[in-house]
């Protein structure tokens, strides 16, 4: 069993693709994977860049969903958490399923009865 600050993330081949749109499936972790895929290949971004003011147990929740359905790659940097997106296991595992749900903007939401 990892130690508490050892951060798991699991194999390409572990990630699944009910975790990965369940993550997906909330508004705040989609739009912390939609910073992250602004930014070049391979770049990292800092937490406090990509994530909204939340309480930071909020916030630790989101990355935690995120990072354990494969989406996310977060590592320590000092006093600083980096995030990368796993784009190349993620495309590896499930083909153009990335490039899909980002460019998907959804409908708009509802805002009382139509009249």
């Amino acid at each position: 069993m990892p130690a508490a600050h050892e951060l798991t993330h699991p194999e390409a081949g572990d990630i699944d693709l009910v975790g990965v749109l369940a993550a997906l499936g909330h508004p705040v972790r989609l739009d912390i994977v939609r910073k992250l895929a602004s930014l070049a290949d391979g770049e990292e971004a800092f937490c406090g860049e990509v994530v909204p003011d939340l309480p930071r147990s909020t916030v630790t929740h989101h990355l935690r969903t995120l990072r354990e359905s494969g989406l996310l790659c977060q590592r320590p940097d000092g006093r600083k958490l980096s995030l990368a997106l796993r784009r190349d296991d993620l495309e590896a595992r499930f083909p153009g399923l990335l490039g899909l749900v980002l460019d998907f903007s959804g409908p708009e939401p509802a805002v009382g009865p139509e009249p």
